[in-house]
């Protein structure tokens, strides 16, 4: 699990194809700021642009750590299949404080940026998300956008799916990969959990769920 809050901006500095044919994945190796290994061991989960991978191998005298990526998840997300800036969180710790939300690190949809630009003193993200996501998204509900936890300020739905407007303060620009967006710049998307379940428990009549286990039945 994770929060969204980003600790830290890391380098995809190496992308090696774990094969010769498109149903093989990819070894990203990664560099760190200084410092960002020292707690981090081998198996170790850390999000990578809000998507949740495995620590496959360490050199923490580099700040070089590797993950291994399947094709599948190379296809649903955005951002890891070649070299450049990405958003870094390591999984969450019982006694850490819960700054952004509860995020599980799985991609729900890819969005793309469909305006970025400075206003006064904040900056304003609108990122277009798939019809599929557009009843998750709400006005002050919360959003993973490349791992980052946002608030959603307003939102549009259109035939292509839901534009949501976002408001970056400078510290989430200079202290993210946020920054390096552009205006078409795909991105990975995560909706809220609570929302996920509520649309589960909203859509499922109990009735319709045939089991033999019951809440609280002895045997």
């Amino acid at each position: 699990m994770f929060t969204g809050i980003i600790t830290g901006i890391g380098h995809i500095s190496a992308v090696t194809p774990l094969g010769d044919t498109a149903t093989h994945g990819k070894r990203l190796t990664l560099t760190c700021p200084t410092g960002y290994l020292d707690d981090v061991g081998l198996g170790d989960s850390i999000a990578l642009n809000g998507a949740c991978m495995t620590v496959t191998t360490l050199d923490a005298t580099q700040q070089q750590f590797t993950i291994d990526i399947s094709a599948e998840s190379l296809d649903k997300t955005a951002g890891l299949d070649q070299p450049g800036p990405v958003n870094l969180e390591k999984a969450l710790r019982a006694h850490d404080r819960l700054g952004g939300h509860i995020v599980s690190g799985h991609v729900d949809g890819m969005g793309h940026v469909t305006y970025f630009a400075e206003i006064g003193e904040s900056w304003q993200l609108r990122v277009m998300a798939p019809p599929a996501l557009a009843k998750y998204l709400a006005y002050k509900g919360s959003i993973t956008v490349n791992g980052v936890s946002l608030t959603v300020n307003q939102i549009q739905d259109r035939a292509e799916g839901c534009e949501m407007s976002i408001n970056l303060i400078p510290h989430t620009v200079q202290n993210t990969a946020l920054g390096s967006l552009k205006v078409g710049s795909s991105v990975n998307l995560e909706i809220d959990l609570i929302a996920r379940y509520v649309e589960r428990m909203l859509s499922v009549d109990a009735g319709d769920l045939k089991n033999d286990f019951s809440i609280g039945k002895q045997r």
